[in-house]
């Protein structure tokens, strides 16, 4: 698979680099609070010590013009795509390392299923933050070729991820409900599809 950079035009689809921010405050914090683990990856929707930063108030009030948001971090090391998922709302990731993104638009699933073949993959360097569009499919980050690992700063507005709701399924959307304000399509070699996660991704699993 070809990997483009956040900057190729091509990445406009599906969102654009924030710019006017001084990320390395967050992103030193990050290093600083959280652990990478070797062997797999790891997701916290909050973490207080980066939401106590300064630069917090700025992201809500400018990025998210005034919208509660929450900041966490998905860190560790990954080849696959395995899932697919999407909010209501944009989603900030600020690389505190370099890392690559699979993305694939949310126009492209039919009967909540898409080909893995309509995914993209997108390098970001550190300290670079990008803002995904609410129709962006994304999931957890991948290795950047030549890195050990990854650590970003995940943004997403406050109570995303978190306990999913109690509802009844009356379209085909609610049956990818995985969490709160996430909308979940795995491919069926995945732990998320034998917990119950929707299958949709059809194709190979994408692996760097």
């Amino acid at each position: 698979m070809r990997i483009k950079s956040v900057f190729d035009p091509a990445f406009a689809q599906y969102g654009f680099v924030v710019e006017g921010y001084n990320w390395k405050e967050l992103t030193d914090k990050l290093i600083q609070v959280s652990e990478k683990p070797q062997d797999s990856v790891i997701y916290i929707p909050g973490d207080e010590a980066l939401e106590s930063l300064p630069i917090a108030g700025d992201i809500q009030n400018r990025l998210y013009g005034g919208l509660p948001v929450q900041i966490g971090y998905c860190n560790g090391h990954n080849r696959r795509l395995g899932c697919l998922e999407y909010h209501r709302g944009s989603e900030v990731c600020v690389a505190a390392d370099d890392m690559i993104l699979l993305l694939a638009p949310l126009q492209k699933v039919v009967d909540g299923k898409i080909n893995s073949s309509e995914v993209e993959a997108f390098h970001c360097s550190a300290n670079t933050a990008v803002l995904l569009y609410e129709t962006t499919l994304h999931y957890a980050p991948c290795t950047a070729d030549g890195g050990d690992g990854f650590r970003v700063a995940i943004i997403l507005p406050r109570g995303t991820n978190y306990a999913k709701p109690e509802i009844t399924e009356d379209n085909d959307e609610d049956k990818l409900l995985w969490a709160a304000n996430k909308w979940l399509i795995a491919h069926s070699d995945t732990s998320e599809a034998a917990a119950g996660a929707w299958v949709g991704i059809v194709g190979d699993d994408v692996a760097l």
